[in-house]
């Protein structure tokens, strides 16, 4: 027997899903045809929806309607629109003990000298600002297996996982306020990350973001190494002394061994992927069901993203363990539209492409869990054998965004940390790098910094500019494949 043409998610839903492209003329349900083509995915509508009236798909509300819509007819963003409406947060009725196994699973891990227990062992490589991203990138490079001829620097070290930089696309130019204090948060939480086993931090020398405001803010003092460009010398000259660094700490952090360990010693971050029409009943849902079982053994899970559960935060309140946790959420939500309003930016694109099936995700993707403390943007630290719901910003930052910077070490993608994608070295000779730093001490001069420079060129009138940035004739590298030795 053939599965029907669309899907009925709950009994009060005006809408249902087309499991396939629908023809116009489609019998689809209780005598309803459709009135036009319905894209797979997308919502027909199955009785009369009249004009402000709300729409409801998983039983939720998802927006209302901004005219008339007869059965039959597409149900869209061209049709349907955002809107306020009276949300019952009911604190905490929904709360049930989450039952926990006598002997939880156990995978195996990396437990380091703190206690904490990793699932990768990796180096990073992190940026204070957009500025040392390349650089980052150049360094991390010199450390993969080559795709051609097979070669793999770290083939004598099989216990580190690899080298990754995480760059961004911040920290030069940028008030220092609320955008600051995100942006070190987050890094600070990449650099306590119990999958790295050694981090340093590259700058440029004049960002706003500097590395000993980081260091201090964050208290990061000894966990990690800093280098900055414009102290060293240049980019090659960085480029050495990252590549050193890494050598350096290769050996220690193979020294590692992987033991059994409870499954209570998983944080597993959630993030929302490619949304479609189908997620909030496929994909959802089964992570859903994983993070149940996982909260079962003793584990805990993050739910990422703030617009991933505006309009749908008074379904999660229902499952919040006090009333000051599920407070703490709405609070959120009302920063996230002050935001916003201050910023300028517009809440009803992101909304109007997610409302469609984000609170039937939210109501659908975790089914026994509850929820625990949470903080806006801040590394993770909770008691165990609870649901996290932790909420982070800097969506900028790849991979992962920022939910490993809050001591998530897995996804649900199979848990595993996928490396850099957004950095790739380019082929060019490194001597048209250096040109592109050509006004780098001019930049320096308006933030106040002095660099190091040569004698004005006789001449030419040229403004004078680093020494280290020069690129001498027998410092240059003309070939992709001599710029790969790097």
């Amino acid at each position: 027997m053939a599965p029907a043409p669309v899907i009925r998610l709950h009994l009060d839903d005006g809408v249902l899903i087309a499991r396939s492209s629908l023809p116009p003329g489609m019998v689809v349900a209780d005598g309803v045809t459709t009135l036009e083509r319905i894209p797979a995915g997308h919502k027909v509508a199955i009785r009369p929806i009249a004009l402000g009236e709300p729409i409801r798909r998983y039983g939720q509300i998802i927006g209302f309607a901004t005219v008339p819509i007869a059965p039959g007819q597409h149900v869209h963003t061209q049709n349907c629109g955002m809107g306020d409406f009276a949300k019952d947060y009911a604190f905490g009725v929904d709360v049930t003990p989450t039952p926990n196994f006598d002997l939880p699973a156990s995978f195996d891990g990396i437990r380091r000298p703190d206690g904490r227990v990793a699932t990768r062992n990796y180096i990073g490589i992190l940026t204070s600002v957009n500025c040392s991203a390349h650089v980052a990138g150049m360094v991390a490079d010199v450390f993969k297996k080559n795709p051609f001829t097979g070669d793999n620097p770290l083939a004598d070290f099989p216990n580190v996982d690899g080298v990754v930089a995480l760059t961004h696309k911040s920290g030069c130019g940028m008030t220092q306020d609320e955008p600051l204090t995100v942006l070190r948060r987050t890094l600070g939480g990449y650099a306590r990350h119990a999958n790295f086993a050694a981090v340093v931090v590259l700058g440029l020398g004049c960002e706003v973001n500097q590395i000993g405001g980081l260091m201090k803010e964050q208290k990061l003092a000894g966990r990690l190494r800093e280098l900055e460009i414009q102290e060293i010398g240049g980019t090659r000259k960085t480029v050495e002394a990252g590549v050193a660094f890494v050598r350096e700490a290769l050996t220690d952090a193979n020294k590692v061994k992987r033991e059994p360990v409870s499954a209570s010693e998983l944080t597993v971050a959630l993030q929302c992927g490619g949304s479609d029409g189908y997620s909030g009943v496929s994909a959802n849902p089964a992570l859903g069901a994983a993070s149940d079982l996982l909260v079962r053994h003793g584990g805990t899970v993050i739910l990422s993203e703030t617009p991933e559960t505006y309009g749908a935060e008074h379904l999660l309140t229902r499952r919040a363990v006090s009333r000051e946790v599920g407070e703490k959420l709405v609070a959120l939500m009302r920063w996230w539209e002050e935001y916003t309003e201050r910023e300028g930016a517009e809440r009803q694109s992101e909304q109007g492409r997610r409302a469609h099936h984000h609170p039937g995700k939210v109501a659908r993707r975790h089914g026994e869990g509850r929820q625990h403390q949470f903080g806006g943007r801040r590394e993770l630290r909770r008691s165990r054998h609870q649901e996290g719901f932790c909420i982070y910003g800097h969506a900028g930052l790849r991979p992962g965004r920022g939910d490993r910077a809050g001591g998530g070490r897995g996804q649900s993608r199979l848990l595993h940390h996928r490396p850099r994608q957004r950095v790739r070295l380019q082929a060019r000779a490194l001597d048209q790098a250096c040109d592109q730093l050509d006004d780098v001490q001019a930049h320096g001069r308006r933030h106040g910094r002095q660099l190091r420079h040569h004698p004005r060129r006789r001449g030419n009138g040229a403004a004078m500019r680093p020494a280290h940035f020069r690129p001498d004739a027998e410092d240059r590298l003309g070939t992709a494949d001599q710029e790969r030795e790097f």
